[in-house]
């Protein structure tokens, strides 16, 4: 059995795990371990706080700094209310595609990466080529957090890190940061007769939200000064809110979910601080006569945004490898960030298209992993010299 076919195959294997992000990914973890034992891989797990999820981290060649870390998650988008026309946790073959929840995000990319790792053994690197793969990305991308503190302490420190999500084998260098938030507002509950003595949360939390669609207006007029972008600004997104109990009664209680989504060199609490001087105006003007009323605003997730570094280990690598002339941005994040604020240099790249993701009938190009197979390869080569 070639690379491709043990890629597909290793594919298959990895979408059969339900690994949605409210589950846990020890099963697939398990499975994983275990081959890399067949293998005789060295590895280490590293289990979240509440034991029922894991990350793991192998190392192929010298057990020595230096060397490429292949990053990539376990954890998919739920299925529910989507309209499949099959098992979606059954990986299905139709024509030149591998349809299956993950199998471009982003398990096709780790299933890549393991199956490579026969040949990755045979090569007799100088430099080690390690594995990474985590959990919650699709959530919080907290899950290489912890292996990610380790490097330099009990784990090789690598040159660089390529992200496997899915760019069509493009090398990203850049994305955007997401930073989420849930603001609540307290109110004054009263009879609506007598709206005047009270101070109706929703009401408010309507204005505190055209306060952000206000803000992005102005996030627009700032713009995308790289022009890569698309959109070519930062972006503010109310998602959710809630609030009141009755129609005749002014609200006591409404709380709204939202996110900022920055590009690098935004600050992540930009958007945030905005509001927050919009929201002391109200304290001292609405709430002046009502004490017990207020907007509390919550950070829950941070990811930072992957900034372009020009010439670095990363790029440079990665570029070569891909054959490509440039880098690109893309709009979605990773965990990228969370290396590259660590100190190592790192790109995204990795295959098949984002527009699949999170879709029903999710799939990726068998001739994208053939072309992950090939840059593999050249890493392999790279990385016996």
């Amino acid at each position: 059995m070639d690379a491709l076919d043990r890629a597909i195959d290793m594919t298959a294997r990895l979408v059969a795990f339900d690994t949605e992000s409210s589950k846990s990914n020890l099963p697939l973890i398990d499975f994983v371990e275990a081959y890399l034992r067949e293998q005789g891989v060295p590895f280490a797990r590293a289990p979240n706080a509440v034991g029922d999820k894991a990350a793991i981290f192998a190392t192929i060649g010298p057990m020595a700094p230096g060397g490429v870390l292949l990053s990539g998650h376990t954890d998919v988008v739920p299925v529910e209310g989507q309209e499949w026309s099959f098992d979606p946790f059954t990986l299905r073959r139709d024509g030149g595609r591998l349809y299956g929840r993950g199998a471009v995000d982003m398990k096709g990319f780790g299933a890549v990466a393991l199956a490579m790792i026969p040949e990755f053994k045979k090569a007799a690197l100088a430099r080690p080529i390690h594995i990474l793969l985590s959990y919650d990305e699709e959530t919080t991308c907290l899950g290489p957090l912890d292996m990610i503190a380790r490097l330099g302490v009990d784990l090789p420190h690598p040159n660089a890190v390529i992200v496997g999500e899915p760019t069509s084998m493009e090398v990203a260098d850049a994305h955007k940061s997401v930073t989420t938030f849930t603001t609540h507002v307290r109110g004054f509950e009263i009879h609506s007769a007598n709206l005047h003595r009270g101070v109706s949360a929703v009401h408010i939390a309507c204005r505190l939200v055209t306060e952000l669609e206000r803000i992005s207006k102005e996030l627009r007029v700032e713009g995308d000064p790289s022009g890569r972008f698309d959109p070519p600004y930062s972006t503010i997104h109310v998602g959710f809110i809630k609030g009141g109990t009755a129609r005749n009664i002014v609200a006591k209680d409404c709380e709204f979910h939202w996110e900022f989504r920055g590009l690098p060199g935004a600050a992540p609490t930009l958007a945030r601080d905005r509001l927050e001087a919009y929201a002391d105006g109200l304290r001292k003007t609405v709430f002046a006569n009502f004490p017990q009323c207020g907007i509390d605003t919550d950070t829950l997730v941070k990811v930072p945004g992957l900034a372009p570094q020009p010439g670095s280990a990363a790029e440079t690598l990665a570029l070569r490898l891909a054959r490509r002339n440039n880098t690109i941005a893309v709009p979605y994040a990773t965990e990228a960030g969370h290396f590259q604020k660590a100190g190592v240099p790192t790109v995204v790249c990795g295959p098949g298209r984002i527009d699949q993701a999170h879709q029903p009938d999710e799939y990726v190009d068998i001739s994208e992993l053939a072309a992950c197979v090939d840059f593999m390869r050249a890493l392999a080569r790279e990385l016996e010299t």
